[in-house]
């Protein structure tokens, strides 16, 4: 096993209080194993990322923790966590394609990323070419200044960078989102191909789309108002969800082939719950049509069959 979260706990500091954007989140990731990571806007999804690698000052660790390859994450120490970034666990971040610093070449930029971790850049510099060539982009990039890429070449640079150190775990937020559908599907390949070339050993891809991580993703975990709903292999989740939640979602996308002339498509009624405080019980009970009395209870996040767990009192 790679990766083991247990209980995590992340708050977010207000003026009108803590927001518990992730409360007691546990699951595992294996070796290899790409999991897409999906849920509505807010639900905690990239907030569960960037806990694992610290990247939010504004973030609050409130309880639990992290292994990594048998080792356990500093989480809450953001000066310890230093050392790990990008050699153990490395991010692919929202709107990576205006992470890079626009007043620098891309290969200045890539230089002084690697001489930050203390390796001199001559030593990557084949394996950078590489990994351009993984991605489809030429070695000239590195002489471009950003505003002289596109979109996609961006994303794919940023990819390039994120993955260089060979990085055990590699976080990508929502890095499809502001791209056009047929370079979509490029970084998509291009992410499952970082894996599949043992560049990284296991990834979470964290979208709104799940017909992205239906793609590349092995297995899919599903997120609502900060807490977990379900996760099992892809396939199982797409075809047979046991979750209402992840059930509405699934209905909600349109199917290849079908015609929607006749009738419309339907989206999940009303709106996730506030987080500050979050309410006790279910969090979904309030949109949920199944939803009885022992939902003012929360549900367990536990294992109804071999592989496929999840957070509802109806799913066993």
């Amino acid at each position: 096993m790679m990766l083991k979260v247990e209980d995590l706990r992340v708050y977010y500091r207000s003026l009108r209080g803590d927001v518990q954007a992730l409360d007691g989140v546990s699951f595992s990731l294996a070796d290899k194993e790409i999991m897409g990571l999906v849920g509505e806007s807010g639900c905690g999804k990239s907030t569960l990322g960037k806990s694992l690698i610290r990247l939010d000052g504004r973030m609050r660790h409130v309880g639990g923790s992290a292994e990594l390859d048998g080792e356990t994450l500093p989480i809450a120490d953001d000066a310890r966590m230093n050392e790990f970034r990008f050699r153990k666990v490395s991010v692919i971040p929202q709107y990576a394609m205006s992470a890079l610093n626009p007043t620098r070449r891309i290969g200045r930029m890539v230089r002084e990323l690697v001489e930050s971790r203390g390796i001199r850049f001559p030593t990557v510099r084949a394996e950078l070419d590489r990994r351009l060539a993984l991605v489809g982009l030429d070695q000239d990039v590195l002489e471009r200044f950003p505003i002289e890429l596109s979109g996609g070449m961006k994303q794919r640079m940023v990819m390039v960078i994120s993955t260089l150190l060979n990085p055990s775990l590699l976080i990508a937020d929502e890095v499809t989102s502001a791209l056009d559908v047929s370079t979509q599907k490029a970084v998509a390949t291009a992410l499952a191909g970082f894996r599949d070339h043992d560049l990284v050993r296991s990834m979470i891809v964290i979208t709104h789309d799940v017909s992205l991580v239906y793609q590349i993703a092995d297995t899919i975990m599903v997120m609502y108002a900060g807490k977990l709903a379900e996760k099992a292999a892809t396939d199982v989740i797409v075809s047979r969800p046991k979750h209402p939640y992840t059930q509405l979602l699934i209905s909600a996308l349109p199917e290849v082939g079908v015609r929607y002339d006749g009738k419309r498509l339907v989206g999940i009624p009303g709106s996730p719950p506030s987080l500050r405080p979050a309410p006790t019980g279910c969090r979904f009970r309030d949109r949920c049509p199944l939803a009885f009395d022992k939902c003012a209870e929360q549900p367990p996040f536990v294992e109804v069959e071999p592989g496929h767990s999840v957070a509802c009192w109806k799913a066993s």
